[in-house]
């Protein structure tokens, strides 16, 4: 369960792999190949058996891709790894570029050659993805070819590790708050809603959404690999490998769901000939799609029918999920309650911080795992966005910085993920007056009302207005789907710049998480989650307005608060925010540590 500091790439990783890669792109008549992060079922977070990319390059970032040709090779990432991936890619074997602004495309109508072929794995790329690359290889004169077997699999060889099999369980009503076979129904009407007859899922949130379900095939989430079909009248094939169904399963799943293996699934996929079949093209692999167009269906392309129902916590999944947050909030309280006090006077190292944390997590009893690794950074290394402390990376925080602790639990009734930006000794001025600028952001996007139909990217400005407002602002998003025990990022509602069209409804768990990053010298990121309530009328009002409610409860580090550049009501807010956190929180933990959060959720 506990997260570990050693470091499972290095620099020597491009220098070892890509000559071992070029070797058997040239046996298959390959001039380039393309390397996508994703795998087989478009993970974010990846089975080591799936991670090629850092085999490939070093890089393990959560987001990237890589193009190796015959003479050269480029890796590309987002603005949160910009300095990550100078660290652990070795710079004169691969060109780094940015994941956003142009992208592969870009590179690849500059880079390729004209007459060269480039592989690519379909099982890896969405069918629209692929579209734009193969665009950009012909402005260049080059071709994509699909390859089989993948050369990068074939180099790795013996030492890629074996596919995960971890068993795969029932998840019980009491959590789900949905028998499977209701959803299946409704899911299934909206599939024929879209004009089809059956949907193939590859999600893994999906399959263990809708068959109601938990696994342990992905790191830090509880999610079973694996596809399903699913027909309109909610009758279902699922694929699983058979060392991961336990005893009790199939009858978990009923009658109305046939149990399969992975080996079963192109017969089943030719089995839908003349079929009307919905896939989702930013879900499911090309594969998929050129497997139903050679079986003779009718492919409906379509969002994954999972996803918003899923997105939507039903009455028991957002109970489950306030009770998992009131636990994780004493443990946090816990743990900031020893920053407060110990660590002032003997301040600890990154790697003692997540231990630390961990215990307190762990003493709950609840635990089943963390949603994510956490992110520990001391000083300098907060400025690293998705920064993971590891043995060689291990800094101590020093008086007079601060420290980013990003992190997050998985119970059984639901998913946390956090953020608090604490001093370690007295702050900064400057520190100070942009932690309090992201707090005012933060509480903007808290307290915001707003009509039916509003999406995540009309909101994301509210949280970084008072950082534009002095020149500053921060290059990741502002806030992610949450599961309820399945993954801690998930679809299809965020809060960001990049254009969102689904609009965010009610029961929908989204973060709120504003920042500012000083390269060099500091981090700062306050995040609670939230999730959003049903439209009611506002007192005067015409039309009736969602709002958020805070799941999160922990207190905010107030000597970092500037409440000078605080208004009236943004106190107010802070107040009551804290009120809660009091009074929620305050009985669950110890004396000592209630008497102290009395003191820091006092009124500003």
């Amino acid at each position: 369960m506990f997260q570990t500091f050693n470091e499972t790439t290095d620099r020597s990783f491009g220098p070892r792999h890509v000559p071992l890669i070029r070797k058997a792109m040239a046996e298959q008549g390959l001039d380039g190949l393309l390397v996508p992060h994703e795998d087989e079922h478009q993970n974010e977070y990846l089975p080591a058996a799936n991670d090629r990319l850092a085999w490939a390059t070093g890089f393990t970032g959560s987001a990237g891709a890589a193009v190796i040709l015959k003479d050269k090779a480029a890796v590309f990432v987002d603005g949160r790894y910009t300095l990550q991936v100078r660290d652990q890619v070795d710079a004169a074997m691969f060109e780094i570029r940015d994941l956003v602004d142009g992208g592969v495309p870009a590179y690849l109508e500059t880079a390729a050659g004209k007459g060269q072929v480039l592989g690519y794995d379909p099982r890896l790329h969405s069918p629209d993805a692929l579209e734009r690359l193969r665009a950009a290889a012909a402005k260049a004169g080059a071709e994509l070819r699909p390859v089989d077997p993948n050369p990068l699999d074939l180099a790795w060889g013996a030492e890629r590790p074996a596919q995960p099999k971890a068993p795969v369980v029932p998840q019980p009503l009491a959590q789900s708050g949905e028998d499977s076979a209701d959803k299946r129904a409704r899911v299934g009407k909206s599939v024929q809603a879209k004009g089809a007859e059956a949907a193939v899922l590859t999600a893994p949130s999906s399959i263990a959404w809708l068959f109601n379900v938990r696994g342990g095939d992905v790191i830090r989430s509880p999610l079973p690999l694996g596809q399903a079909i699913l027909n309109s009248d909610g009758t279902a094939r699922l694929f699983l490998d058979p060392d991961k169904v336990t005893e009790d399963l199939p009858a978990w799943l009923g009658n109305q769901v046939r149990l399969e293996t992975p080996e079963d699934l192109p017969q089943a996929l030719a089995d839908l000939k003349g079929k009307k079949v919905l896939v989702d093209p930013g879900q499911s692999s090309a594969w998929y799609f050129e497997a139903l167009k050679s079986a003779g269906a009718e492919v409906v392309r379509g969002d994954d029918p999972c996803a918003l129902p899923r997105a939507c916590k039903n009455k028991v999944e957002l109970a489950g999920t306030t009770n998992a947050h009131i636990r994780d909030g004493a443990a946090i309280s816990r743990f900031l309650y020893w920053l407060a006090t110990d660590a002032q006077d003997n301040p600890p190292d990154e790697i003692e911080v997540v231990t630390r944390l961990e215990g307190f997590r762990a003493a709950t009893g609840a635990l089943k795992d963390l949603s994510f690794d956490t992110i520990a950074g001391a000083a300098s290394n907060g400025a690293i966005v998705h920064y993971r402390p590891t043995e060689r990376l291990n800094k101590r925080a020093e008086k007079g910085s601060l420290l980013l602790v990003d992190s997050g639990a998985q119970y059984l009734d639901g998913t946390t993920d956090i953020t608090r930006t604490v001093a370690i000794g007295e702050p900064s001025a400057e520190m100070a007056e942009r932690f309090t600028l992201v707090l005012k952001g933060h509480l903007a996007l808290a307290s915001i009302r707003f009509p039916p139909g509003t999406t995540g990217s009309a909101l994301d400005v509210l949280a970084r207005a008072p950082l534009w407002a002095q020149g500053l602002d921060y290059d990741h998003g502002t806030g992610h789907g949450v599961g309820v025990y399945l993954g801690v990022h998930e679809g299809p509602q965020r809060i960001s710049k990049l254009p969102n069209f689904v609009a965010l409804q009610p029961g929908m768990i989204v973060s709120n998480e504003p920042g500012y990053y000083k390269e060099g010298a500091y981090g700062i990121r306050i995040e609670n989650l939230q999730y959003v309530t049903e439209a009611t009328a506002i007192s005067g009002g015409e039309r009736p307005m969602h709002g958020f409610e805070t799941l999160t409860l922990a207190p905010i580090d107030r000597r970092l608060i500037v409440v000078d550049l605080l208004t009236p009501a943004e106190r107010a807010q802070m107040d009551a925010y804290h009120a809660k956190v009091l009074e929620k929180i305050g009985p669950l933990v110890e004396p000592h540590v209630r008497a102290w959060l009395e003191d820091v959720c006092a009124p500003l």
